[in-house]
């Protein structure tokens, strides 16, 4: 029985194993696109700003309004980098929340598995106790019966040759 509990626990540490790689691979890859969304957005928005400073060289060079073309387009870029910055701060916030929620899976699979546990082994040592109480409750019954049948026996024969 006690293999078995053994045997038991070791399946459940085995899949408490591969529950927490699963979840780390997980993490990973999550980090890994988030780290590669921002890189590709950083280089856009370092193309974009490029472009917007050299159309914008161009266009002061054409006309004397570009000053405020410029500035319109420099305000636009950094909204737009703003607003690429919000992006990865959520993801990052979305990869913190899926590892916080991935620890409280595993912390539950691991309190179940040794409660399990417990309650196996608990179970097993009250079913021994029963057996032990019981074997010798019937050896006491056994032996008490066994002393008053030969004790009944014996002052019966003393009472006959008493009589005889």
């Amino acid at each position: 029985m006690v293999m078995v509990v053994l045997v038991a626990a070791a399946a459940a540490a085995v899949v408490v194993v591969v529950v927490v790689v699963v979840v780390v691979v997980v993490v990973v890859v999550v980090v890994v696109v988030v780290v590669v969304v921002v890189v590709v957005v950083v280089v856009v928005v370092v193309v974009e700003v490029v472009v917007v400073v050299v159309v914008s060289a161009v266009v002061v060079a054409l006309t004397a309004e570009a000053v405020v073309i410029v500035a319109v387009v420099l305000v636009a870029a950094a909204v737009v980098i703003v607003e690429v910055a919000a992006a990865a701060a959520a993801a990052v916030v979305v990869v913190v929340v899926v590892a916080l929620v991935a620890l409280v899976v595993i912390a539950v699979l691991v309190v179940t598995v040794v409660a399990a546990a417990a309650i196996i082994i608990i179970k097993n040592i009250v079913v021994v106790v029963v057996v032990v109480v019981v074997v010798v409750v019937v050896v006491v019954v056994v032996v008490v019966v066994g002393v008053a049948a030969e004790g009944s026996s014996a002052l019966n024969h003393n009472l006959i040759s008493f009589y005889e």
